[in-house]
């Protein structure tokens, strides 16, 4: 259940409510009036609370819950306990996630610290441009000839270099840095994010490395999320490129010149080089490595830990270092294994054969 200190319930919809919502189905001896004033797991929720369950492994936290009302698949009806309230969905946890949305929007996004406006403390260069609604917190730095839309909030500490446009209804986190960038509407940089630094870019030789201009930008299109400590290069001699929905979690480094596509998805701490492209829809899962100059083709989903070294053709399920198609890896996997049970059994074999 959300901390009442934290997350302040804005609404406490019926049951029917809820159904209408979500297009659940109360089933009989339900009380539609009844009241939700809160959201929590099987093993954690109270009389007050709606909970789901999505999966067969969860039957026995459901059997003891004390809910009031759980979203539940048709196949798992009779398990729900009596004193509980059931409705019927498809889709459980989507029908969940509705329902804390309407609950608690206000943790959809970071909220301002200090209230709107423009704080004491909070430095705007006489020479930078904010629209009428701008919140910049106390230690946020604007440059000379930056333009910030309206609704945005600058949350303390975070700095907007010169001449970065940002669009409406965004999050600049707190102790983030933006620089050498266009940023569109509602984009949200949780806290300490890196943007627009240079691209790790050097003319090796003999007698040292020379360090390469890097004259690029960072653009990143409208509902773009970015996690806290995500690092994003700009480009070396053309723009760096997220593209719209995308959303990137903690810990990622993204270097020079990159195109993501729309509506990606890229998990913690993966790599990608300079030069790399993603098409639309593209999931990368935590801790994968992408080569430099590589295309990774639309609704191509990557396992975690897989490196990526070569073009991935789009729609395929790829895993493993060097990443391959994911039935082919599995089955490199289990042969793997079988070789090494093998080797194992004739060692033992042998050593009982030296024993005896």
């Amino acid at each position: 259940m959300g901390d009442p200190v934290f997350f302040i319930p804005a609404a406490s919809p019926t049951l029917a409510e809820i159904a209408a919502l979500t297009g659940a189905t109360l089933t009989a001896g339900a009380d539609p009036g009844r009241r939700i004033t809160g959201v929590a797991s099987l093993d954690s929720a109270g009389s007050n609370d709606l909970t789901f369950i999505d999966s067969p492994r969860y039957l026995p936290l459901l059997a003891t819950t004390r809910a009031a009302a759980c979203l539940v698949p048709a196949k798992h009806l009779g398990a729900v306990p009596a004193g509980v309230a059931a409705l019927e969905s498809a889709r459980p946890h989507d029908a969940y996630v509705s329902v804390l949305r309407l609950l608690f929007p206000g943790a959809m996004r970071p909220q301002p610290l200090f209230g709107r406006g423009i704080a004491a403390g909070a430095h705007v260069h006489a020479e930078a441009r904010l629209e009428e609604g701008v919140t910049v917190e106390p230690g946020a730095v604007i440059g000379a000839g930056a333009e910030i839309g309206r609704g945005t909030v600058v949350a303390p500490g975070a700095v907007v270099g010169p001449h970065v446009r940002i669009g409406r209804d965004c999050h600049i986190g707190a102790g983030s840095t933006v620089t050498h960038a266009l940023l569109g509407n509602r984009v949200i940089l949780h806290p300490g994010v890196r943007i627009g630094q240079d691209g790790f870019g050097y003319q090796m030789g003999g007698k040292g490395h020379q360090k390469v201009p890097q004259v690029g930008r960072v653009v990143i299109q409208d509902d773009v999320e970015i996690g806290a400590n995500t690092a994003i290069d700009r480009g070396a001699n053309r723009d760096t490129v997220i593209g719209e929905g995308t959303k990137i979690d903690n810990l990622v480094q993204i270097g020079h010149n990159v195109a993501i596509g729309r509506h990606c998805v890229i998990v913690s701490q993966v790599g990608i080089s300079g030069s790399a492209t993603l098409g639309d829809f593209v999931v990368l899962g935590g801790q994968v490595g992408v080569n430099g100059h590589v295309t990774i083709g639309h609704g191509a989903q990557v396992a975690a830990t897989a490196s990526v070294k070569d073009d991935l053709a789009a729609g395929g399920r790829y895993g493993g270092a060097p990443a391959r198609p994911i039935k082919e890896w599995y089955r490199e996997e289990l042969a793997i294994r079988r070789l090494a049970q093998r080797a194992s059994a004739r060692q033992k074999e042998d050593e009982g054969k030296e024993v005896s």
